[in-house]
């Protein structure tokens, strides 16, 4: 697996992930909020399936020297 979300993305992620998880947890939300499991996991190993299909990644290019 190559990475393909990028640091302020992957910050983002946790950090929506949390959110919606402890909104979950407290009844604030309905059960669809448990999906931030998927928002933290993808933000903590750094790769994300849903990029896949449309060539998508948030990870900064790097150019050879």
């Amino acid at each position: 697996m190559k990475a393909n979300v990028g640091g302020i993305d992957r910050l983002l992620r946790v950090a929506a992930g949390v959110a919606l998880i402890w909104m979950a947890a407290t009844g604030i939300v309905g059960a669809w909020g448990w999906i931030g499991v998927v928002l933290v996991a993808t933000g903590l190993i750094g790769w994300c399936p849903a990029y896949l299909p449309f060539g998508l990644s948030s990870c900064k290019v790097r150019q050879p020297t």
